[in-house]
């Protein structure tokens, strides 16, 4: 196994580093609202579906009004 130069390999990151793009504030933003409004849209329709199957077996159990 070869041995890596701790400074290369900090330049070597730096370099990498440096060819990233960087979302803007704008679109964090935008992503960050995107994923509370699917987080809100999951969130009912997982709440609708389990009321739906506990009345569904509630029912089939007889338990249910």
């Amino acid at each position: 196994m070869a041995k890596t130069n701790p400074f290369k390999f900090i330049q070597e990151v730096r370099s990498e580093t440096s060819k990233v793009t960087w979302p803007t504030r704008r679109e964090t933003a935008v992503t960050t609202v995107m994923v509370f409004v699917m987080v809100l849209i999951a969130s009912i329709f997982f709440l609708l579906a389990d009321q739906l199957m506990s009345l569904g077996i509630g029912y089939l159990l007889g338990i249910g009004g």
